[in-house]
């Protein structure tokens, strides 16, 4: 109480004798300059002339990468939940959204076929590296051989890197760099440009896109060929993000949330005509999806719903063992299987025709849902890889379409003089089709692009008569088989692999 009371008469004594300085007008330089150094740090001064505590907002310049990071990382480790009571997503979505909420706002306003800003680019790829550091610590126990000092060899068990992260994201962030490569190759370029603001009045579907210039004449023969080379090469990154992006989803988890919501019948979701014509004894998928109304997104989102419900009734029932459970069915094991096949094509299928299509309800469920984080960045850093990608390419078509308007071509002679290019052909939906059912297992990079356009070159020369002996035999070489590769935390001791019963 001595304490306090000699404490407070002294701050008293100073509060008055700084009052009576500030009347008298005798205060120094000195005081004038503490005074506005504490008025800086957020506000006036307490009673006793200290700076009162400075607000985490109130910095000197730009906040550094290091404030940047432990920003990042704290609304990751809460959830999104910046109260800090315990109510955030998990671990997984919140990363998930990192990496979604990062790519809208660095690749959001890039809207025009040229090189990414300097500073954009060195954000993007410092930010998704940080968010990307979480895969170095997911790790899987493999055994190994140590060999002792006596010179015993033994087996144990050692930590590594999980195998789908170990093998995926070098391939997405090679992905990404050949994206930023492409979109560097735009620089200076001449022959074509985009109106101003004010100038724009484009009247189609992409309203809000600048619209593109070119002369009168067109783009130059030299320039419309590199066009669709580079529109090729996208093309392979856009299918290689589809490809892993595809695989993860498959890998996730069905929420059971979502598995409550199915019907009892893969029937009832499809609807009589859909099932009728996937049921029926001469199915062909390419006169399905001829034979279906596509013509907005809306309804070909709706078909994929419809379908992957269908597909994951089938599967339930394939799998209960209880006869008298109400998934039980009369139709027999393998004329399940066959639907459930055709199902799966027909997705394919879209996915091929419509890449640009938005998820559908299933993987919306997968990735609310899902709790693993390794497939949580393996999935959203593909799906921003596929966007960037179909952004890219669709700003390549803007440019080839105005050109085709610009010289007045129909339909059929632009269809002839891209025939006439010597340039990698475009693929229908049936031979990528095909090509899956043959493709390897594992798929890296470099085996998807690489043996992607040696087979597409091969058959070109064996329908022009031009394939050498060399050639056929490397036609006639059987590729691996695909089978959907499931990787686990640990392998078993026994040599098997095997997913965790509960991963969720």
């Amino acid at each position: 109480m001595v304490r306090f009371l000699r404490r407070h008469s002294l701050d008293k004594s100073n509060s008055q004798n700084h009052l009576r300085q500030h009347e008298s007008g005798s205060g120094t330089d000195s005081d004038d300059t503490e005074m506005n150094e504490i008025a800086g740090n957020g506000g006036p001064p307490l009673s006793n002339g200290r700076a009162p505590p400075r607000s985490r907002l109130a910095r000197d310049g730009p906040p550094s990468d290091l404030d940047i990071m432990k920003e990042k990382f704290a609304k990751l480790l809460l959830g999104e939940d910046m109260s800090g009571t315990g109510k955030g997503v998990s671990s997984a979505l919140a990363l998930s959204n990192a990496v979604t909420n990062l790519a809208a706002s660095v690749f959001g306003e890039h809207r025009k076929l040229e090189p990414m800003a300097p500073d954009t680019k060195e954000r993007w790829k410092k930010e998704v590296g940080w968010l990307l550091s979480v895969t170095d610590h997911i790790v899987e126990f493999v055994p190994t051989r140590q060999t002792a000092e006596n010179g015993t060899t033994m087996e144990i068990m050692s930590t590594a890197q999980r195998r789908d992260l170990q093998m995926n994201i070098p391939a997405l962030r090679k992905l990404d760099a050949m994206l930023i490569g492409y979109m560097d190759n735009f620089v200076d370029q001449t022959e074509f440009w985009y109106e101003k603001g004010g100038d724009n009045k484009r009247d189609d579907d992409k309203w809000w896109m600048p619209t593109v210039k070119v002369p009168a004449e067109g783009l130059s023969e030299v320039t419309r060929r590199w066009l669709q080379y580079q529109k090729e090469c996208v093309n392979q990154v856009l299918k290689a993000a589809m490809a892993i992006n595809a695989q993860v989803l498959v890998e996730m988890e069905v929420p059971e949330i979502y598995i409550e919501s199915l019907p009892k019948k893969g029937k009832t979701s499809l609807g009589d005509t859909i099932y009728r014509n996937i049921t029926d004894e001469e199915f062909d998928p390419l006169e399905f999806l001829e034979a279906m109304d596509l013509s907005t997104e809306h309804k070909v989102l709706d078909l994929k719903n419809r379908i992957e419900a269908s597909t994951i009734i089938w599967k339930r029932k394939m799998q209960t063992k209880d006869t008298k459970s109400s998934w039980g069915s009369i139709i027999s094991f393998e004329k399940r299987e066959q639907f459930e096949e055709r199902a799966e094509t027909i997705l394919h299928l879209l996915k091929l025709q419509f890449p640009g299509t938005p998820q559908s309800q299933l993987d919306i469920s997968k990735i609310q849902y899902n709790r693993d984080v390794g497939y949580a960045l393996l999935e959203s850093y593909s799906r921003v890889l596929e966007s960037l990608a179909y952004s890219v390419m669709s700003r390549i078509e803007d440019v080839l379409g105005a050109d085709a308007a610009a010289t007045n071509l129909t339909a059929s002679e632009a269809a002839r003089r891209q025939m006439e290019m010597n340039m990698p052909r475009k693929l229908d939906a049936k031979e990528e089709l095909e090509k899956l059912s043959e493709a390897p297992a594992s798929m890296t990079l470099y085996d998807f692009m690489g043996w992607h356009f040696d087979q597409d070159e091969l058959m070109r020369k064996k329908e022009e008569g031009t394939l050498d002996e060399a050639g056929e035999a490397m036609l006639l070489k059987k590729a691996p088989s695909l089978a959907p590769k499931k990787f686990s935390y640990v392998d078993s001791l026994a040599g098997g692999m095997r997913s965790p019963s509960a991963r969720h």
